[in-house]
């Protein structure tokens, strides 16, 4: 199945003057210095167990898969040397190559790595007594036996189920998975699934080894530490204090020989931008995102040292949605009736979706660019096309019938609708008892000077486009943990989210949203539409479950797919039951080339820290204009 891809990087406005040969550069960098937010530490170092990016960005260089990708997206060899299918996706067999080993913290062989650890892992991320449900959608979804063994292990007594291994019967005898031999492993799906091999790419199919498990114990693995782990990637976490450091040392027994890595990589946890700024300034990282201020500082003066070095970033590849919070609840955990009643009306919500001007809150996260950052669509730019050669996202705008993007604008605001819609949407939830202004409660980190600045733009964003008596946004905090202080407890009205894709195909996005799936993500932990008092809102969301259905049952014409899918996004969005935010597209002084990097559009491996190219000078936007040149070309012959 051949998938074209086009390239849609555009050059950026400092980096207009491109170069066709590309620059002669510094020393590669041996040791790197990268940083995540503190805010983003990471929760646990069990691979099987993570479903946070800020998770898998470490974990994804600690332990590899079946499958990889290229810079370019393309699907390629990691653990598995070859696979294939032979009946249209029903069943996929994977050849691992041989000699990849096992190692423990200090780099020492444990073990080789076989079909079995695949067996392994499997069994543990559907043993309900073990994973806790995590990572549990996609195998239920897509292979033979697994929810029967999901199910069958959350009705054990726990001790009978933790005590189960992929050797038990109760597993082998179920769930569509097999070691031919030590390097043959083939998976039998439920259906024609033509896509599987992407699910390859994401940790829920990695494997571990049950002579890990049986060294450190059941509960040792639940607890994951880096000195207990195996690893298998090309590094090793050799220290960790949390809150401060990790150091990933390269793995001396790493299996792909050929790969470029460093010898180390020290990740800082820093308390905001404005300190990885300082770092970065001081030579103590080597890359650095730029707040708006920062960002605006350094552009406006051509005198600054580092104005030539300013590089727009390629899109991170998610994309983010306003999701509304269908059944909040009030700090006591009573109903929040007014704003309940007021989400449920269609009309209400149409008057964010065509009303709302996000110009100016793009601008903290792209100040020269801002409206790079619009985003018209719920599934991201990029994840598949149609043979011949169309971007998915473009066939929903098709549907939509929404003027085309022009660079300068949000296309899909129009003041008209916007004014029949209030009207509308006040006369209606007047009827029904609700009263105005309706306040809209959104959450950031308490003390997060820069997050409570962007919901300030926001809320300022809000009254110039509602107006003080139709939505108000309130800003709250929460102080450690969003989920457990807010989402878990329904306190929010609505999130701001952004998904990216576990594998290459729409049904990853869509499946989100659906009312019939308790592994849908959005609607359980965000939507909670299924739990609504309104008939209207639980119809549409039918409606929708089934178009997305319908279209995922197509698996012999991946364009009729497609189309299928395409027309059950075009109806969410349609209805407003989410409103798209925004695409991520910021800007990075850097001396990393973030065109050589892993860039897939799925999975967990994109933060790998592998084959990058680097520089001990920073690169200039006319390095980055060369490097850009250079990929389109090359991203343009690839089938």
């Amino acid at each position: 199945m051949k998938k074209t891809r086009k390239a849609a990087a555009v050059l950026t406005a400092v980096a207009m003057a491109a170069v066709s040969a590309a620059p002669v550069m510094a020393d590669e960098i041996k040791d790197l210095y990268d940083y995540e937010l503190q805010s983003r530490e990471i929760e646990t170092w069990n691979i099987l167990q993570s479903q946070l990016m800020s998770d898998t960005n470490v974990l994804t260089n600690l332990y590899d898969g079946l499958v990889e990708a290229d810079e370019y997206g393309k699907l390629t060899p990691a653990i598995a040397e070859s696979w294939e299918t032979e009946d249209n996706g029903l069943t996929w067999t994977f050849h691992l190559r041989k000699g990849v080993k096992w190692v423990d913290q200090n780099g020492n062989e444990k073990g080789e790595v076989t079909a079995q650890d695949f067996l392994t892992s499997l069994e543990w991320v559907l043993n309900f007594h073990k994973n806790d449900a995590a990572n549990t959608s996609m195998p239920m979804e897509m292979i033979a036996g697994a929810e029967d063994y999901y199910n069958m292990t959350n009705e054990m007594d726990a001790d009978a189920a933790l005590a189960l291994t992929a050797e038990s019967p109760e597993f082998a005898d179920t769930v569509g998975i097999k070691a031919v031999d030590d390097y043959t492993l083939q998976y039998t799906c439920l259906s024609e699934k033509p896509y599987f091999d992407t699910v390859a790419a994401y940790n829920c199919l990695y494997p571990i080894s049950q002579g890990m498990l049986d060294e450190i114990g059941v509960d040792g693995f639940k607890a994951a530490t880096p000195e207990n782990i195996w690893y298998n990637g090309g590094y090793t976490c050799t220290e960790y204090i949390q809150q401060n450091t990790k150091t990933l040392t390269k793995n001396p027994l790493y299996w792909d020989t050929d790969a470029k890595l460093f010898d180390s990589v020290t990740i800082k946890m820093v308390e905001s931008a404005d300190t990885a700024y300082q770092l970065y300034t001081t030579g103590e990282l080597d890359r650095v995102d730029l707040s708006e201020s920062n960002l605006m500082t350094i552009y406006n003066n051509e005198s600054d040292p580092y104005h030539n070095q300013l590089v727009e970033k390629r899109p991170n590849k998610k994309s983010y949605q306003f999701h509304f919070n269908y059944d909040k609840l009030n700090d006591d955990q009573t109903e929040d009736t007014n704003w309940n009643t007021a989400i449920a009306n269609e009309a209400f919500r149409k008057c964010w979706y065509y009303g709302l001007d996000l110009g100016s809150w793009y601008k903290r996260t792209n100040a020269i660019n801002p409206y790079k950052c619009y985003n018209n669509s719920y599934t991201m730019q990029g994840l598949i096309y149609t043979s011949d050669g169309t971007e998915y996202t473009e066939l929903v705008q098709e549907k939509l019938g929404l003027p085309s993007y022009d660079g300068e604008t949000m296309t899909r605001l129009d003041s008209a609708k916007f004014e029949e819609y209030k009207a509308q949407a006040m006369e209606e939830l007047t009827a029904e008892g609700v009263t105005f202004p309706i306040h809209a409660r959104y959450f950031v980190a308490s003390g997060n000077q820069t997050a409570l600045d962007s919901a300030n733009v926001l809320k300022q964003a809000f009254a110039d486009s509602f107006g003080d008596d139709f939505i108000v946004l309130d800003i709250d905090s929460y102080v450690s943990s969003l989920s457990k202080e807010v989402y878990n407890l329904k306190r929010q009205s609505f999130a701001i989210a952004g998904w990216g894709a576990d594998y290459g195909d729409p049904q990853n996005y869509l499946g989100q949203e659906t009312d019939d799936s308790d592994n849908a993500y959005y609607m359980v932990q965000l939507g909670h539409a299924v739990d609504s008092e309104s008939d209207e809102l639980k119809d549409l969301y039918s409606q929708f479950t089934e178009l997305v259905n319908k279209a995922d049952a197509i698996t012999d014409d991946m364009d009729a797919r497609y189309e299928a899918y395409a027309e059950a996004e075009a109806f969410m969005l349609d209805h407003a039951l989410i409103v798209p935010a925004y695409f991520d597209i910021s800007w990075e002084l850097t001396r990393i080339n973030d065109y050589s990097k892993i860039n897939a559009m799925f999975g967990i491996q994109n933060n790998k820290y592998k084959n990058w190219e680097t520089s001990t000078d920073a690169y200039t936007a006319e390095d980055y204009a060369a490097f850009l040149e250079t990929w389109n070309e090359n991203a343009s012959k690839i089938e």
